[in-house]
Order: structure tokens, then C-alpha cells, then sequence
């Protein structure tokens, strides 16, 4: 018996008999944030956007903004400086209504960096005309707001929510499940700038007011100097790569992305000069210039179908952050 025992022991069987170690399920995610902990961020984002702008304190807005729109809001403060003191309007004070806002927020796990989407509006009791992305910065906690688009009228579209209410975040780059993904998206919005849509623009997007008009954009600063000048758009150096999605009822989803692009104004020959306004003093300083580059930065949103069909451009929102160009010396002559 006791041989017999010791054999079954060694026996394929054993393991069998063995009790396994239970292997620890992993967490389930969890939303970002509450409810009333979301409206709380956008609460102390407007008392502090408010205290920054106000002095234009870049440091202060560095704790409350990121990201492209950190970028946009310190063009506008560096706009602003170079206008004369008499030109400069006085900061009127605001806030958004969190009373009337719509929560978009996502379930994440463990490690996934935290964000949230909210449809907003600057006065009280309007219903939201802008949707905008809160990040969680993991290094120092907090939540900044990182993007904004203008809806210009445009209905958002229905957002997936789940029986407590949660969005559904989905991937916004190299997400086969979309018919086209962020990257996709931000080469055709700098064709409608580049070429009016003529290689994938038109193709990518269906007509939109917002694709309209980044096309009319296009249209009418190309031809704006005639024959004394041209205007060329090109997509420019990108730094904000990240973009946020969100899955709609029908199986696609709500992308939010960032673009940056130049528009270069020159003149068609000697003796002509580009002589810069008001509103290009803090790049160009008021010195005549043979051609300009402006870079714009760009916050965009579409809707994407899952099948293989065209997107739609929802909104945008730009903001011109740099120029630059050859000065010349002589006076004032032609204006291009």
C-alpha cells in the first residue's frame, strides 16, 4: 500500500489533486472622476483662468491649461502686449456654467492616464457651444484643461453612455474599429487649408460648416493679394499629438485632435513690401517684411463613422502663435 501510494504520487495525476493558487482578477476601471468632482475642476478652472488672465501670469494659466490650448491662450497674452496700452481692451471676467454642462466621463485602469470630456457654455443658462478635454496630469495630480473647440452651432453627437452613465473612451490613433483615425483626420483638415480640400480633405470629410469653412479660409487668403503677391498653407510642425475619443451610439466616435499649420504671405517682386498691423507687432514689431510665415495652432473635432465612409468636421479653433519673416529696409512703399 505504501508503494502503491508512492506511485500514484509521482502519477500525472498529482497535480490534480493539488489546490492552485487563485490568480487575482484585475481591477475593473473605474471612472476618472465623480460627477460632482468633474464640475469642481471646471469650477476652480474658470476662478483661475479668470486670476491669470487678468495679469496674464503665464506661470499661474501653467496650472490650469496644457497642451494646445496652453499654447493658444499664451499667443492671445503675447498678442495682447504688443498692441499699444490704448488698444488693449480691459479683461472682462468669466466662467463656464457648470449648472447647464454635459459630462462625458470614461472608466480607465489602473496606470491609463485620466481625462474627461464636457460640452461647455460661457453664459449662464445657454445651452453648451463648446466641447472641451480635462487630462490629469500624472506627474503633478491636478487637472488641466488641454483642448476647446468651438461647436459654432454644431450639434454634438449622442455619446455611448452605460447604465451608470459613464462614456466609453476608445482608441484615437491606429483604431481599425474607426473608418479613419486621428492622424488621418489631421492630414485632411491641412488640405482644406492647403489645397481646399483637393487631395484628402473632400474625401475624408463630408461638406460641414466647419469643412466649409477651412475651405473658404483657403479660397479667399490665397487670392487676397491678386498679382502682387501670393499665400501658401502647409501643415506645420505638430507638437500635440495626443487626441482623445469617445464612442457614440452608433458604433463610431467623437475624435479630438490638435493640428498646427502656416499660411506664408510674399510678395511677386521688388519693390514690394508686406507692412505688418497692429495685431502682428509682438512677432513683427511693425517692420516691413518681404514675406511672412504665421503659424497657427488648431483644435479640431469630428465625428467618425465605423464603416468606410466619410467623417464629419464638427468644429474648430485656432490661434495664431508665431510670424516671422525677412525684414527689408527700405520705406513703406506698395502694400501687398
Amino acid at each position: 500500500m505504501l508503494a502503491g501510494a508512492t506511485t500514484a504520487c509521482n502519477s500525472g495525476d498529482a497535480p490534480s489533486a493539488k489546490k492552485n493558487p487563485t490568480t487575482p482578477s484585475a481591477p475593473k476601471p473605474v471612472p476618472a472622476l465623480s460627477d460632482a468632482q468633474a464640475r469642481a475642476v471646471i469650477t476652480y478652472y474658470s476662478e483661475i483662468n479668470n486670476e491669470a488672465n487678468a495679469q496674464r501670469d503665464r506661470t499661474l494659466l501653467d496650472t490650469v491649461e496644457d497642451g494646445p490650448l496652453y499654447a493658444m491662450s499664451v499667443s492671445d497674452y503675447t498678442e495682447t502686449e504688443g498692441l499699444p496700452k490704448a488698444d488693449r481692451k480691459p479683461y472682462k471676467p468669466w466662467s463656464y456654467d457648470t449648472s447647464t454642462a454635459k459630462l462625458y466621463i470614461p472608466r480607465f485602469a489602473t496606470g491609463q492616464d485620466r481625462w474627461f470630456a464636457a460640452a461647455l457654455s460661457g453664459e449662464k443658462g445657454k445651452q453648451p457651444s463648446r466641447i472641451a478635454v480635462f487630462a490629469e496630469q500624472p506627474k503633478d495630480k491636478r487637472w488641466e484643461l488641454v483642448s476647446v473647440v468651438d461647436l459654432d452651432g454644431t450639434a454634438l453627437p449622442d455619446i455611448a453612455l452605460d447604465r451608470n452613465g459613464n462614456a466609453t473612451a476608445v482608441a484615437a490613433t491606429g483604431n481599425k474599429q474607426l473608418a479613419a483615425d486621428a492622424d488621418v483626420l489631421r492630414t485632411a483638415v491641412i488640405d482644406n487649408f492647403a489645397t481646399g480640400g483637393t487631395n484628402t480633405g473632400t474625401k475624408v470629410f463630408d461638406p460641414t460648416k466647419a469643412s466649409k469653412q477651412q475651405i473658404k479660409v483657403h479660397d479667399e487668403t490665397t487670392r487676397k493679394f491678386g498679382k502682387l503677391g501670393t499665400t501658401v498653407f502647409a501643415g506645420g510642425t505638430n507638437r500635440f499629438k495626443d487626441a482623445y475619443a469617445l464612442k457614440t451610439n452608433d458604433g463610431g466616435a467623437l475624435l479630438l485632435f490638435a493640428h498646427t499649420h502656416t499660411q506664408t504671405d510674399a510678395v511677386a517682386h521688388s519693390g514690394l513690401q508686406i507692412n505688418p498691423d497692429k495685431d502682428d507687432n509682438a512677432w513683427l514689431h511693425g517692420i516691413p517684411r518681404t514675406s511672412v510665415t504665421y503659424t497657427f495652432v488648431c483644435a479640431d473635432a469630428a465625428t467618425v463613422p465605423t464603416k468606410a465612409a466619410p467623417s464629419r468636421l464638427i468644429g474648430y479653433t485656432c490661434a495664431r502663435t508665431d510670424a516671422s519673416g525677412p525684414p527689408v529696409g527700405s520705406a513703406p512703399t506698395d502694400r501687398a
